[in-house]
């Protein structure tokens, strides 16, 4: 074998082997924390609250406080949740209705947080 044929053999070796390295990659997935919600209780939230973080809350709504505001409790704690009627089940909902509600935080400077509602179930 003389030198132009090893340097291409190798050549070739080096390709196929850059190209499988390049492959593999692309199968690679995240293996970091999942985008499940941060909270789960509303302690959590009034404890350290950062804004935009994802919630999952299950409790009450015990009162309305403006159009779209309400007073939210699961028994750990009280906090505002902002809630558009859109999200509202067709079934009516009053302070003994358990809901389930998905949305994040808003925290803005020198303000107590609240919640902001993307959605809000019946809880079973």
């Amino acid at each position: 074998m003389n030198l132009s044929t090893r340097t291409s053999r190798l050549r070739r070796f080096l390709l196929a082997a850059a190209a499988t390295a390049v492959g593999a990659s692309a199968w690679a997935q995240y293996t970091g924390p999942s985008a499940t919600p941060a909270y789960r209780t509303v302690a959590e939230v009034l404890k350290n609250p950062v804004d935009d973080a994802p919630v999952a809350l299950s409790g009450h709504l015990v009162r309305q406080l403006s159009k779209d505001k309400y007073l939210f409790s699961d028994g750990t704690g009280e906090i505002r949740v902002d809630v558009d009627a859109r999200h509202f089940p067709s079934t009516a909902v009053n302070e003994k209705t358990r809901v389930h509600l998905r949305g994040e935080v808003e925290k803005e400077f020198l303000e107590s947080p609240e919640i902001d509602v993307d959605s809000l179930a019946l809880a079973p």
